[in-house]
């Protein structure tokens, strides 16, 4: 074979091996490692541009997202596959703690996983008030895709 038809078959092959491997590169676009955790499983999701902030949408049509200040990953009430899942539309509450996350920690990490890591136990440090609900700062969609095993 001559070097020229030698490249034309090595340069086919490397293509046709890339094209091959694109869609699951293409796939994985957006799709973020752990997110969130529902009843301390982790999950993750892929980040959308949507916006539902002042559609009139009723409340009881969204679940919760607490953002915990960046102190570890938010937690959400539902996840596909519970009676009560929206289907990824969601409400984020911010919520602050003012006596510090590990107070919160310490009190309502009833499984000691180290994580306040359902929504039983965020409600349970908003509860001792150690910490606040500061309410709704977004609403938007998108999904819960659970971690590979």
């Amino acid at each position: 074979m001559n070097r020229r038809r030698m490249l034309t078959v090595v340069g086919t092959a490397a293509l046709a091996a890339g094209a091959a491997l694109l869609p699951a590169a293409v796939a994985q676009a957006g799709v973020s490692g752990e997110a969130f955790y529902v009843d301390g499983t982790a999950y993750r999701t892929v980040g959308t541009p949507t916006d539902l902030s002042g559609t009139g949408a009723p409340d009881h049509s969204f679940d919760i997202i607490y953002d915990l200040g960046g102190n570890q990953l938010n937690v959400a009430e539902a996840a596909p596959g519970d009676t009560d899942y929206n289907g990824g539309r969601w409400m984020v509450h911010a919520l602050s703690f003012p006596s510090g996350y590990g107070a919160a920690l310490a009190a309502s990490d009833s499984d000691g996983d180290n994580v306040l890591g359902s929504a039983e136990e965020v409600a349970d440090a908003i509860g001792l008030g150690l910490a606040v609900d500061n309410g709704v700062v977004k609403s938007f969609e998108c999904p819960v895709i659970p971690l590979p095993h």
